[in-house]
């Protein structure tokens, strides 16, 4: 493999020079090494590399710490494997583990010295933390309820299995020009978040007289952050034996020909925006060979990746329980006592969400109500409040080096708040994101909450810059960013005004997406500005 791709050793980043004679899977077997000689041993530049082994220097960045990631194919996972979790945040971690965005687990205040054995207990049970970060394919995502979905047209969890598999520890896809998300997901309600993935398959549907195939379409180059794009659907039909093959020849285009010399130019939607679609299309299907066109789309709609309440699976008498976990923070205790409920009321099945909360799978129908009884099924409970219940945050600076501001406890004393003084009956998605980096995913946020460092009063004070309307349902588009910053403490008496004047002036039953998009963002713009005004007066 020609190591410099397609650009020219000289217009590589310095990062890009590192990659080539350090390939970022070689840090784990390195990790022993650090183990014995500490965390002042490891170089500045390597310390970057070690998020191929799933780790990343935690805030303050010299204090020694790290948060640690471990990968959770598509969010399906065992009541064994969640109390080796528990255990591991118990003896390491302080107690603490946090849900993210990609049904992930991440850990915090790990050390040198204890991630070799951290991994190690992971690996018994299956877990892997290699590639949860880094500049490679990242954890793949889908459909939590795969396989007793009855709005899933296939089973993926095979699907996500053999992707997963074949790209895990892959050297010839572990120096990408950045990192790389895949989504794959048959359910119609768009529970995978195609849009904001590099790679995704949404499930599909070729007639042919009386052969009817189900299979996928397949949407590439979407990404957050700070230049936000939605991904593109191609021309394709994908027969679900040729998941793979797509997957592999997308992850090619972009190891061969994605950016290397800018790193905030280098996702492969940057890529898309420069070819098109015609051209993408083209040169894939030099990897792929003829694959069929057209199919009916089945996705009608967005569920935002929320499962609340019980629901009856497609096997008969038995149901899963969607669980809230409040800003997806959980402590060893919580999860505990859930891995004892998924074996006592069930099989042991427990799937992530990518709204960081749990569900419970395979109940049967004469067991619920004794586990709707459980003292922890009423704390996180199926039936949560509005505004705590649809609240998501990322780690701010709390951990995180990037984060301007906290997050978690304020989104959580946002939430509360807005639940004591304003009842809704429609949920109303709330992000919170501490940079401009959207691990909060502001973007697809009813609202979404951006913090950032201004002046009052002569001081620095934490504020919040304002967006609204995002959405990936039927009218998929990104929120709208307001002019302004208001202080954190400011922010609950602005979203009471926005949430107030939606109460009152929308139709029966539109979403705030919707109402957003009737009125325009000129009129929550004019509710936000006398707070704006304030602070200058």
């Amino acid at each position: 493999m020609n190591k410099v791709w397609a650009t020219d050793y000289n217009e590589l980043n310095d990062f890009e020079k590192l990659k080539l004679v350090k390939d970022g899977l070689d840090i784990a077997e390195r990790l022993p090494r650090y183990q014995k000689s500490g965390f002042e041993s490891i170089d500045l530049k390597e310390r970057n590399l070690l998020k191929w082994a799933g780790v990343n220097v935690q805030k303050p960045r010299n204090a020694g710490y790290f948060l640690m990631r471990v990968k959770i194919p598509s969010g399906v996972m065992n009541s064994d494997q969640a109390r080796v979790l528990a255990t591991i945040a118990k003896d390491y971690g302080r107690g603490i583990l946090d849900l993210t965005t990609r049904q992930a687990f991440q850990f915090h205040w790990l050390t040198i010295e204890t991630i070799p054995m951290v991994m190690n207990i992971l690996n018994k049970v299956d877990l892997q933390t290699i590639g949860s970060e880094g500049d490679c394919p990242r954890t793949i995502i889908g459909n939590p309820l795969a396989g007793i979905d009855p709005n899933e047209t296939i089973d993926t969890r095979e699907l996500v299995q053999e992707v997963s598999n074949y790209f895990q520890g892959n050297r010839e896809f572990s120096n990408l020009p950045r990192k790389f998300k895949i989504s794959i997901s048959a359910n119609v309600y768009n529970v995978g978040h195609a849009q904001i993935n590099d790679l995704a398959f949404t499930p599909a549907i070729r007639k042919d007289g009386k052969n009817d195939r189900y299979g996928f379409h397949v949407y590439v180059g979407g990404g957050l952050s700070a230049q936000p794009y939605l991904a593109q659907k191609l021309n394709l039909f994908v027969h679900p034996h040729e998941v793979l093959n797509v997957s592999i020849a997308v992850t090619t285009l972009f190891r061969d020909y994605g950016y290397r010399k800018n790193r905030r130019h280098a996702r492969l939607k940057f890529l898309l925006a420069d070819w098109g679609k015609a051209k993408f299309e083209t040169e894939l299907s030099k990897l792929t060979g003829p694959l069929e066109t057209g199919g009916i789309d089945l996705t009608r709609g967005w569920n935002a990746g929320y499962f609340y309440g019980v629901h009856p699976q497609k096997q008969s008498e038995l149901n899963y329980v969607g669980l809230s976990v409040p800003l997806g923070r959980l402590s060893v205790e919580d999860l505990l006592e859930v891995a004892q409920c998924a074996d006592k009321y069930g099989d042991g099945s427990i799937r992530t969400c990518l709204s960081k909360n749990l569900i419970l799978a395979n109940i049967p129908t004469e067991n619920i109500e004794a586990l709707l009884a459980e003292k922890i099924i009423r704390r996180l409970t199926p039936n949560p409040k509005p505004f705590v219940g649809y609240t998501v945050s990322c780690t701010g600076k709390e951990f995180c080096n990037l984060a301007f501001v906290e997050t978690k406890e304020f989104a959580l004393r946002l939430a509360e708040t807005l639940d004591k003084r304003i009842e809704l009956d429609t949920p109303l998605r709330i992000h919170v994101n501490g940079c401009p980096n959207s691990c909060g995913q502001l973007q697809i946020a009813d609202i979404g909450l951006r913090g950032t460092v201004g002046k009052l009063n002569g001081e620095a004070v934490e504020k919040f810059e304002l967006s609204i309307g995002g959405s990936l349902g039927m009218s998929v588009g990104f929120a709208t960013t307001l002019q302004g910053a208001i202080p954190s403490d400011k922010v609950h008496q602005v979203l009471e005004d926005f949430i107030n004047f939606y109460k009152t002036q929308r139709h029966f039953q539109e979403s705030f997406n919707d109402f957003v998009s009737r009125l325009g963002t000129e009129t929550f713009q004019e509710l936000l500005n006398p707070y704006i005004e304030s602070q200058i007066n």
